[in-house]
């Protein structure tokens, strides 16, 4: 049984680690590996789960996913939604964003996200939670982020 709860400060290095496993295969799609995920600190996962709303899920002792949010207005921008290989196509994913929706929507009025746009996977997901294209952005030759939103 997975169980879904508030990351603490503590849980940074174990998110951290699910975080690096679950994005190298984004660094191979795009043939990046110094895309943000793999780079980020130890010290910038504590604060994220400390300034923003990081939600683990635990498959007994260990964590199996993550996904974060934080409002900017009145705009739930969800993040870095990691699923363990291991635990993948059982829909940890969809509950994960569920999740970090509900703990955001009383104050927001959208939910905001982006992804990669070879990505497809998580595009499928995106759409079939309700998500719709609003815009592509450029950030290198071999990267286009597709930004997507819905109505909370």
């Amino acid at each position: 049984m997975t169980r879904i709860e508030r990351a603490l400060p503590e849980d940074a290095g174990e998110i951290l680690t699910l975080q690096r496993a679950a994005y190298v295969t984004e660094a191979q799609l795009y043939g990046d590996p110094f895309i943000a995920p793999l780079v980020e600190s130890l010290d910038q996962m504590r604060a994220t789960i400390v300034a923003s709303t990081v939600l683990k899920a635990l498959g007994g002792d260990r964590i199996v996913g993550a996904v974060r949010g934080r409002l900017a207005g009145r705009t739930g921008v969800i993040g870095r939604l990691v699923v363990a290989p291991d635990h993948q196509r059982r829909g940890l994913g969809t509950a994960l964003m569920g999740e970090i929706e509900r703990g955001l929507g009383d104050q927001a009025e959208a939910f905001g996200l982006f992804t990669g746009h070879l990505s497809e996977g998580n595009l499928r997901l995106c759409r079939r939670l309700g998500y719709r294209e609003t815009r592509r952005e450029r950030v290198h030759e071999h990267l286009t982020l597709v930004h997507m939103r819905k109505p909370a």
